[in-house]
């Protein structure tokens, strides 16, 4: 939503370290929130197991596990992510809050059932212990939750109270697991239920600070289904990102890096690994986006086509394309060569540190982490101009570059495990990364010169009637709404 960027803004004009320090956290936990979450999720835990003296077996377990459920309820939420986003930014445009909470309640309920039912699917057959598939769904169930409220929270612009509330929640569950550790108590299941209270805890505090800035409720809860039909080619922009940025890790896991832990558990650390510590190169270039390309690219934007409603001349309707698009230009090009002196220092100082780490890497994963580091940097700097094509509802645009980046992450992942060499796994992700720069780039060059004819001359001049799947699944649902509130 636009004007994120705004309130960030406000944390960067105070002076000293540890403000900018302050203002960094606050960027990336908003721009990059469930990413983070995961990752210090992951650290902590496989750090205290460790600490505890849990034998290999059980830690890789309990790894694979988690990380299961987070990828399971990040491609389950990335249905809704975009079009609800969307769905949010047009009920506060048009003064009516109030319908705000009740779409988070159905689309939640929505995943929660449809998504829910996959998840126990696969957990019945997975072949680990009942209680490790009871806290494997409820450990899903909550992140679904989580990740769906996180796409409300951006609107609140209160990023002092969601921080706070989040190291509530972390420091709650490492409390315990750290006196489960003090007390020799730490198995898979103590260490698993600390994880979900933490999540559980954060899952309660975003919530009731939802319902403290939008207290009141009406109307379907189900509306919000309309803008899937609606923005049909947003909701699939979501999913390919999606499919772009976490379908490589899984096919790791029938390459020949596999490890299999238990049952359908499978795991590819040396593959897993870099990619996290690769994943950490990205979040420059995320808070830059949000922090200084849209705080000056914004106005000029908006005042560009406030001439066109305002009845501007045609010279200050060109002045002002003009403008808008030369400040473009220039962000999108500081923006890319900060994540390129960004990717440089990590391939070059990240490995020097790595190598001393106790992370297990050889030859082969530092070679896996400078090839994903040179990708997730593409991605990064790619992902700010899809953005911008969005800005200008080039949703067509959009999906072709976040299509073309999960399709070729994909098949040249599966071709390298058919065909390539290991010490060249990840560079299927970079050529994916590549595709998805090229195309996007092209595809705003393009569009930009275009802006007139698309502003003026593209839209429907007669609004289509037709009713989508979404929009019928949407009436049917709100009839039994109804329904049930005359019983």
């Amino acid at each position: 939503m636009a004007g994120i960027g705004f309130s960030l803004k406000k944390l960067f004009t105070k002076k000293g370290l540890f403000s900018l320090c302050r203002a960094y956290g606050y960027a990336g936990l908003i721009c990059a929130g469930p990413m983070i979450l995961g990752v210090v999720l992951l650290v902590s835990v496989a750090f205290l197991s460790q600490l505890a003296g849990m034998s290999r077996h059980d830690r890789e377990l309990l790894n694979c596990m988690l990380t299961y459920c987070l990828l399971a309820s990040l491609t389950t939420t990335s249905v809704f992510n975009m079009p609800v986003t969307r769905y949010v930014s047009d009920m506060l445009y048009e003064e009516r809050p109030e319908r705000i909470i009740p779409s988070l309640y159905g689309s939640t309920s929505i995943l929660l059932v449809g998504g829910g039912l996959i998840w126990a699917v696969f957990l019945h057959f997975s072949g680990v212990l009942v209680i490790y598939r009871l806290l494997c769904l409820w450990f899903y169930l909550i992140l679904v939750i989580v990740w769906m409220e996180m796409n409300y929270l951006t609107a609140l612009k209160d990023y002092q109270v969601l921080v706070r509330d989040f190291a509530i929640s972390l420091a709650c569950g490492l409390l315990l697991a750290l006196l489960l550790v003090l007390t020799r108590q730490v198995t898979i299941t103590t260490l698993f239920l600390c994880v979900i209270l933490a999540y559980g805890l954060l899952m309660t505090l975003y919530f009731r600070q939802l319902l403290k800035y939008f207290p009141r409720s009406e109307g379907s809860r189900f509306s919000f289904l309309r803008w899937l039909d609606k923005y049909r080619l947003l909701t699939l922009v979501g999913i390919f990102i999606n499919l772009g940025l976490f379908a490589h890790l899984v096919i790791m896991y029938f390459g020949p890096l596999q490890v299999q832990v238990e049952g359908l558990f499978w795991g590819a650390p040396m593959h897993d690994v870099p990619a996290l510590c690769a994943f950490f190169s990205i979040l420059i270039t995320t808070i830059n986006f949000v922090t200084s390309v849209e705080v000056r690219f914004y106005p000029l934007y908006r005042n560009y086509y406030s001439l066109f409603n305002d009845n501007g001349s045609i010279r200050d309707i060109d002045q002002a394309e003009n403008e808008m698009l030369s400040v473009l230009r220039q962000e999108l090009a500081f923006n890319a060569h900060k994540q390129l002196i960004t990717t440089l220092l990590f391939i070059v100082i990240g490995s020097l540190v790595l190598e001393q780490l106790p992370l297990g890497f050889n030859d082969t994963s530092m070679g896996i982490y400078r090839l994903l580091c040179a990708g997730y940097g593409l991605y990064a700097v790619s992902n700010t101009i899809m953005l911008i094509l969005l800005y200008y509802e080039d949703y067509v645009g959009a999906l072709f570059a976040t299509f073309a980046f999960a399709a070729v992450s994909i098949l040249a992942t599966i071709w390298q495990i058919l065909f390539g060499q290991v010490n060249y796994f990840g560079f299927g992700f970079l050529l994916g990364g590549l595709a998805f720069y090229l195309i996007s780039w092209i595809r705003l060059e393009w569009y930009t010169r275009r802006l007139p004819y698309y502003l003026l001359c593209k839209s429907a001049l007669v609004e289509n009637k037709k009713l989508g799947v979404f929009s019928r699944l949407c009436n049917y649902l709100e009839r039994r709404e109804g329904a049930a509130r005359e019983e």
